[in-house]
């Protein structure tokens, strides 16, 4: 198993320089879980080189009180480094550690280009695509009551439309390599009337930009109560040959490898019997 989707700072807690031996950490934990390889993937988000390109982006978006939501999630969150985190983890590379570079990178809408530009000069191995906010709406921010209201005044098919509408703008992008938890928008516990529909949408966004998917535990920990994709979906992706990496999307060490006995389960059940690692961008099959 893989887990590559590993975050070094939990949400709310403020970014900070990372050690060898804390890298070796997760490794050690890791080891133990059965899990060969981890991805560091870090929220794009929490660099100030990102503020500096991206931000506000939000004020566009229309909603004030969306956007001084965003506003205060981005004074929270960005206060890294990028050249710091890229050094620190080449430096676990170099020591050996069976770690991965990458990013997690978010669906900015018309500003994908700046996003591509900006990475193209690092030395990444892979780049997880996700759709988190949708406009100034952090839809999964489901600690911030403006943010949870805003699902009644949507209507969940609108709002499961307009998410896999940003999903295939992310993946039309090129800029990323794997769709992270492709079915995100079912975090609340909200799924739609005929969520085939949306599905066959999200397959066919990975199939023809050429990207892998994601399946990930981290949808127990959430209202969604199910990993992702959910099983119907990662049938799809599987019969459209999708290659899959899997995932923990843990913030921290300690739910590394989290539920994976199940989770491999779920993935052989859907017929995979290899999964995908990258280096320098580049797919490269590993065998279950």
């Amino acid at each position: 198993m893989l887990d590559y989707h590993v975050h070094l700072w939990p949400h709310g807690e403020r970014a900070r320089p990372v050690t060898v031996d804390e890298l070796a950490d997760y490794c050690r934990r890791a080891a133990e879980a059965g899990v060969g390889e981890i991805a560091l993937t870090e929220h794009l988000f929490r660099f100030r080189e990102a503020r500096e390109l991206l931000g506000p982006f939000w004020e566009t978006a229309g909603d004030p009180k969306l956007a001084a939501s965003m506003a205060r999630y981005w004074d929270e969150h960005c206060h890294a480094g990028l050249d710091e985190y890229v050094s620190a983890v080449n430096e676990a590379k170099d020591a050996g550690l069976p770690v991965v570079l990458g990013l997690e990178v978010d669906h900015y809408p018309g500003l994908m280009h700046k996003v591509g530009a900006l990475l193209s000069g690092l030395p990444f191995d892979v780049l997880l695509g996700s759709v988190h906010w949708i406009g100034a709406w952090l839809f999964d921010w489901l600690e911030d009551p403006e943010s949870v209201a805003e699902w009644g005044r949507r209507g969940v098919d609108a709002v499961w439309d307009a998410y896999t509408e940003c999903l295939e703008e992310l993946a039309d992008s090129g800029v990323c390599d794997v769709l992270a938890h492709p079915d995100l928008a079912k975090v609340a516990g909200h799924r739609p009337a005929a969520p085939a529909e949306f599905h066959a949408r999200i397959v066919e966004a990975a199939a023809r930009t050429g990207m892998a998917a994601e399946a990930s535990s981290a949808g127990w920990r959430k209202p969604a109560a199910e990993a992702y994709p959910a099983p119907d979906l990662l049938g799809r992706l599987r019969a459209a040959g999708v290659p899959l990496t899997t995932a923990s999307d843990t913030h921290g060490p300690l739910q590394l490898a989290h539920r994976f006995d199940e989770l491999r389960r779920l993935v052989e059940g859907a017929g995979y019997r290899e999964l995908v690692s990258f280096r320098s961008r580049q797919p490269r099959p590993v065998a279950l």
